[in-house]
């Protein structure tokens, strides 16, 4: 007998031969119809970029294998893996990072990295080289004061095209007798001295190769984006060009198109009566002037010639007829102020000096917020009302109305608004947020918010709802992107993308809370930065030392209540004592490089007061719990560094070159004519400039991509 079958107390009936029939026949029809739906069909279906053609059979097909950078992070069981090769120049003070394309598809550094302590940063861009001919007989006026006074003239227009992107390089007479034809130049009888100059300005220019060739007294005065400069900073240039009412202040071409214009002028006709190599190659009878293209005047290039000085500025113009050395200074200190201005008038909304979490940072962003201030203020200049050449309808500067500071709590991307931020370390900006002096595992895991400073920067952009990734990916490319990507914000629909996001490296500065702003911004804006200023609606603001009059850079009442005065007396202690935890090398996460550079400085000095092994344990509890904070601190720190490192390792090798003139090395020391002279040669001949023809271990990495939120 058939044993019978119970469920739930209650029989099972038996299935009989028909039932099963019945039963398989519906499993058979299910399967051909899922076989159908899901086959890719012989006709595509509708396609926005072919609206014609539309599906005649299914609309289903069989959906792509999911796919995504960092699904293997997931997989714990991963066997370890050698984090990528040590770059040269990956490393300055405390500061680690690596360079790869793909910067921006890994939100954490230490996915690619395999390093807690290494930030991916973006590859660093090659700079187009712009070369200046200076011959000092032709230029100095034959005393030191001349010769320091054209020196800071150089040191200007280094600035400027640095700060633009570009390399700028002083040639002189040496690089000229690295060239094969500077035998059959000094071999010519009948040439005049203005063509033989010019000649040893187009023969130094020819030997370094491809490039732009740039006069000492041209400036770029135009917007970081500003299409002509873009086209400059490619560095590719077909055809040999100059430009209208430039002269030859800027030339543009190949090394080969350089050498046969250099030629076509030393077999001209009338050389003994010509001035210069471009006029005699366009006076030609072989058809000299399809030699070198013509274009129209750029807007976004400043020429300060004699000429254009005389007309336009005649007071720079009589004081260097009276005197060439303080001439030359305030035609500087005149450069210096259009730079500034052009700089203010890009920016017309003003300076942003983000406070997220502004409750309790007002001392956090006070540096900032005197960089600012700086910025806003009116440079010296001896003609205050006047405009740069190329923009004589500019908007002067005026104390009286400075740029509009504003210290609001999230990041606003704006082409005319410039931001500068400070980036804490999340136990600095935990310990001010909640004037803590002392924090605590618990507190940590219980009462600490995940990323509470990005998360506030960020808040224009996302709702709460949205994770930190990509509110990373946002914050990284407003640092270090040079183009506009597109981005999903909260003002959108879902899934929809806008292209306002990115590109922000040249419209923002961002500083690390717990180190000194650098020495060096100068050269990040492209001009000397005035002293700290004070204006007139500042008349109640305290008065500090030094006598200037400074305003607590206090956040709008929007964002939360105003500090009181026992809440600012408490920021002081507890941003130093933040500052000796964070920036103290000796920790458990940190990487090889660090623990050795930090053995290197205690042997040098005498030892500096060290954090505690439990203040050290609670800093890596506070990274861990923050771990977008902490990426966005070492992200913005290393890219800092970077800049500095690869600036002042271009500043040393160029000043081995030329004497050193236009380096800040050469400025400080005072170089004198004749010692300019005699190194210029020396230096250069004993270091031939080469031509330039044109263009730790890892954590638990995989974890960080669950979900925190």
């Amino acid at each position: 007998m058939p044993k019978q079958y119970v469920v739930c107390g209650r029989p099972v009936p038996r299935l009989g031969t028909r039932h099963i029939s019945l039963l398989l026949a519906c499993l058979a029809l299910f399967a051909l119809f899922s076989l159908l739906i899901t086959a890719p069909g012989s006709v595509p279906g509708y396609s926005p970029r072919n609206p014609g053609v539309r599906a005649a059979g299914n609309t289903f097909s069989v959906p792509k294998t999911f796919k995504s950078p960092w699904m293997d992070k997931l997989n714990p069981f991963k066997p370890p893996s050698h984090p990528p090769r040590v770059q040269k120049g990956d490393t300055d003070g405390e500061s680690v990072w690596h360079s790869s394309w793909n910067w921006l598809l890994m939100p954490f550094s230490g996915s690619v990295t395999l390093d807690e302590n290494r930030a991916l940063l973006p590859v660093l861009k090659e700079r187009t080289p712009v070369y200046c001919y200076y011959d000092g007989d032709a230029f100095r006026g034959g005393d030191r004061a001349s010769a320091e006074a054209e020196s800071a003239l150089l040191l200007a227009w280094r600035r400027a095209w640095w700060a633009q992107g570009f390399r700028p390089i002083i040639l002189t007479s040496a690089e000229a007798t690295n060239n094969p034809l500077y035998q059959e130049v000094q071999k010519l009888q009948d040439i005049s001295p203005a063509l033989k100059v010019d000649l040893m300005r187009w023969l130094a220019w020819q030997a370094m190769g491809d490039g732009v060739l740039a006069h000492h007294l041209l400036f770029p005065m135009a917007p970081h984006d500003d299409p002509f400069l873009t086209y400059l900073r490619r560095g590719e240039f077909p055809k040999l060009t100059r430009f209208k009412d430039l002269d030859d202040g800027l030339l543009v071409g190949s090394a080969d198109e350089v050498l046969t214009l250099i030629k076509t002028a030393m077999d001209g006709a009338e050389t003994s009566k010509a001035e210069g190599v471009v006029a005699t190659a366009e006076s030609g009878k072989d058809g000299g002037v399809s030699l070198i293209l013509v274009e129209d005047t750029p807007t976004s290039l400043a020429y300060y010639s004699p000429s254009r000085v005389e007309a336009l500025y005649p007071k720079v113009g009589d004081l260097l007829r009276a005197s060439h050395a303080a001439g030359v200074r305030s035609l500087t200190q005149l450069v210096n102020s259009h730079l500034h201005l052009i700089w203010q008038n890009t920016f017309a909304d003003g300076i942003s000096v983000v406070k997220p979490l502004p409750h309790h940072t007002t001392l956090l962003i006070t540096p900032a917020y005197e960089l600012a201030q700086r910025l806003a203020h009116c440079p010296e200049s001896p003609l205050p009302e006047s405009c740069p050449p190329n923009r004589l309808n500019c908007r002067p500067c005026g104390d009286s109305k400075p740029l509009k500071i504003a210290t609001p709590s999230s990041y606003q991307d704006a082409d005319t608004l410039y931001t500068i931020g400070t980036v804490p370390h999340p136990y600095t900006s935990s310990t001010l947020n909640y004037l803590k002096t002392q924090l605590s595992i618990p507190w940590i895991r219980r009462r600490s918010p995940r990323d509470a400073w990005i998360t506030s920067l960020t808040s224009s952009f996302f709702t709460d709802k949205v994770s930190t990734t990509p509110r990373l990916i946002r914050f990284k490319e407003a640092v270090a992107s040079d183009e506009p990507s597109p981005v999903e914000t909260k003002d959108e629909g879902k899934g929809e993308k806008s292209t306002r996001g990115g590109g922000g490296a040249h419209r923002s500065l961002w500083l690390p809370a717990e180190q000194p702003i650098p020495d060096d911004l100068d050269w990040h804006f492209g001009f000397a930065l005035p002293d700290r200023a004070s204006y007139a609606d500042q008349s109640s603001a305290p008065v500090d030392t030094v006598g200037t009059q400074t305003r607590i850079p206090l956040h709008s009442s929007e964002d939360g209540p105003q500090p009181t005065e026992s809440d600012l007396a408490l920021e002081p202690a507890l941003l130093s004592r933040a500052q000796l935890i964070v920036l103290s090398s000796s920790s458990s996460s940190s990487s090889s490089s660090s623990r050795i550079s930090g053995l290197l400085k205690s042997s040098a000095k005498p030892k500096a007061p060290q954090a505690s092994r439990e203040d050290l344990a609670l800093r890596d509890a506070v990274e861990a719990w923050n771990l977008a904070d902490t990426e966005a601190w070492r992200f913005a720190r290393a890219y800092l560094a970077r800049k500095s490192l690869e600036r002042r390792e271009w500043e040393e090798e160029e000043s081995k070159y030329a004497g050193g003139l236009g380096t800040e090395k050469s400025l400080a020391k005072g170089t004198s004519t004749s010692t300019s002279t005699s190194t210029s040669t020396s230096t250069s001949t004993s270091n031939p400039r080469k031509g330039s023809g044109g263009r730790g271990a890892g954590g638990n990495v995989w974890d960080r991509w669950l979900d925190r939120d």
